[in-house]
């Protein structure tokens, strides 16, 4: 069994009907406190490898954001939405549409040449999904207020 799939195990057992109760009544909605925070969180662990050389926080802050990231795909496929390895499978098929230099063997003389094929890539993958951008304004104001409530949770508020 790989790491992941033992993951994905742990998550199941955790929201099972014997298993944990705050784990059991977790929505999309309800981790997006915990998501942003430990995205934040990783953040530290860059800042911490950056300035100390020191991996082992980055490790385990990646660990508990993958952990969000499959706790999302617990809840989708317990919904009939869809499963981890559609979101790995998606993920994996944008990377390589995106970079047709490195899959396909594409050849651009320039670097604004490769930057400039890789925003036509991606805005041809948005083509009738501009209904979606104000969404993510929307979504960025929320994720900094989620910021400013962690801060006061964790005591890093001077106001």
């Amino acid at each position: 069994m790989s790491e992941i799939e033992r993951l994905k195990d742990v998550v199941i057992r955790l929201r099972a009907e014997d298993g944990c109760p705050w784990d059991m009544v977790q929505t999309h909605a309800s981790l997006k406190t915990t998501c942003i925070e430990e995205a934040a969180e990783v953040i530290c662990g860059v800042n911490i490898l950056e300035e100390k050389g020191d991996p082992e926080n980055l490790k385990e802050e990646l660990g508990d954001l993958l952990l969000q990231v499959m706790f999302h795909a617990v809840i989708a496929e317990e919904e009939g939405l869809f499963t981890f390895d559609d979101v790995a499978r998606t993920v994996s098929e944008k990377m390589i549409r995106r970079h047709p230099h490195v899959f396909s063997g594409v050849v651009y003389d320039l670097d604004e040449d490769r930057h400039a094929a890789w925003e036509q890539i991606k805005q041809a993958e948005k083509a009738g999904k501009e209904w979606q951008e104000p969404y993510l304004k929307a979504a960025m104001e929320e994720a900094e207020e989620l910021i400013e409530k962690a801060k006061k949770r964790k005591g890093y508020d001077q106001n």
